[in-house]
C-alpha cells in the first residue's frame, strides 16, 4: 500500500515537472518550436538584411550634415536635420499634397470600385469580358500608365480628355500645367479602383445568399438592404481597401515625377518626391535621411492605428 502510495506521488510529481516545461516552452516544447520556426530562419535574416539595417543607416545618416557637394562638412549634428526640415515650409506643403492625394485617391477609388462590384455582382452576357477590361488597369506598369494619361489623355493638343470636353463646347485645358494635383489623381484612381473593386466584390460575393433573401421577404428595397445588409459585411474589406490603398499611394512618385515632375514649382510634389529632389538633385543626404525617417515612422504609425482597427472589428463579429 505504501509502495502504491510513493508510485502515485512519484508520477505525479512527474507529470507536474513535464507541464511546467510545457507551460515553460523548455524541454520538448521549446525544441518542437525551433523545429518549426527554424526554415523561416534564412527568409528573417534576409528580411532584417535588405530592411532594417539601410533603415538603420538611414537614422545615422539623418543625424550629420552631410551634404554632397560640401564634403568637408559632414559632422554629427544630433536632431538638428529634423528642426531645419519641420521648420521648411517646402516640406509642409509636401506633406499637405500627399495627404490630399492619398485620401483623394482612396476615397474616389472606393467610391468606385464599390459601384463596379455592384454591377458586376450579378450574371449578363460578356460578364468575364467586362471584368478582365476593369482589372487591366491594376496590371499595368505605373510608369507606363502615367505616360498614357500625361500624353494620350491629358496632352493639351491632342488629349482625349480635352477632345471629349470640346464636345460641349469647353476650351481645351492644360491640365499638368493648371490642375496638376487633379492630373495625378485622375491617374491614381484610373490605377487602383480595379484594386478596391476586386476586394469588395469579394465581400459581395461571400454574402450569405440566406440574410438576403430574408430582407426582400421583409419588404426590404434594395437601398435599404443594401445599407443596412450589404454594407455593414463589406466593412471588413472596405477598412482593409482602405488600409493597403493608403499605404501604397502615400508612396506614389511615378506619376508625378513623369506627368507635371513636382511642378508648377513644388505644387504637386510630395514627400517621396520632395525627398527624390533633395537627395539627388540638392545632395542634401542627412536632411534627406531625416524626411525619410519621419515619413517611415508616420507610415507605420497610422498603419498600426488602421490595423488595430481593423482587428477590432474582427474580433467584434467573432
Amino acid at each position: 500500500m505504501a509502495t502504491t502510495l510513493v508510485d502515485r506521488h512519484n508520477l505525479k510529481q512527474h507529470a507536474r515537472k513535464n507541464a511546467k516545461k510545457a507551460n515553460d516552452g523548455t524541454g520538448i516544447s521549446r525544441a518542437e518550436g525551433w523545429r518549426r520556426r527554424g526554415p523561416l530562419l534564412p527568409a528573417l535574416i534576409f528580411t532584417i538584411v535588405i530592411t532594417q539595417l539601410p533603415f538603420l543607416v538611414t537614422i545615422w545618416y539623418s543625424l550629420r550634415n552631410w551634404n554632397l557637394l560640401r564634403p568637408d562638412g559632414n559632422q554629427f549634428t544630433g536632431l538638428q536635420n529634423y528642426v531645419d526640415i519641420f521648420m521648411d515650409s517646402t516640406f509642409r506643403s509636401s506633406a499637405l499634397n500627399s495627404i490630399v492625394i492619398t485620401l483623394g485617391c482612396v476615397f474616389l477609388a472606393m467610391v468606385l470600385g464599390i459601384i463596379f462590384a455592384l454591377l458586376l455582382d450579378r450574371k449578363f452576357r460578356g460578364q468575364g469580358v467586362v471584368r478582365t477590361m476593369l482589372i487591366t488597369p491594376f496590371l499595368i506598369m505605373p510608369v507606363a500608365g502615367a505616360t498614357l494619361w500625361s500624353i494620350s489623355m491629358l496632352n493639351p493638343s491632342f488629349g482625349l480628355v480635352n477632345w471629349v470636353i470640346s464636345l460641349v463646347g469647353i476650351p481645351p485645358v492644360d491640365w499638368t500645367a493648371s490642375h496638376p494635383i487633379v492630373s495625378i489623381l485622375m491617374a491614381l484612381v484610373w490605377q487602383w479602383t480595379p484594386f478596391t473593386m476586386l476586394l469588395v466584390l469579394a465581400g459581395l460575393q461571400s454574402q450569405p445568399k440566406d440574410v438576403l433573401e430574408a430582407a426582400q421577404i421583409d419588404g426590404a428595397g434594395w437601398t435599404k438592404t443594401f445599407l443596412w445588409v450589404t454594407l455593414p459585411q463589406l466593412r471588413r474589406y472596405i477598412e482593409l481597401g482602405v488600409l493597403l490603398g493608403t499605404i501604397y499611394v502615400v508612396n506614389t512618385f511615378d506619376q508625378i515625377y513623369l506627368m507635371t515632375a513636382g511642378g508648377p514649382g513644388t505644387a504637386s510634389a510630395n514627400l517621396p518626391f520632395y525627398i527624390y529632389q533633395r537627395a539627388f538633385l540638392g545632395f542634401d543626404i542627412g536632411q534627406a535621411a531625416a524626411m525619410g525617417v519621419v515619413v517611415v515612422i508616420a507610415t507605420i504609425a497610422i498603419a498600426t492605428f488602421a490595423l488595430r482597427l481593423i482587428f477590432r472589428s474582427f474580433d467584434a463579429k467573432d
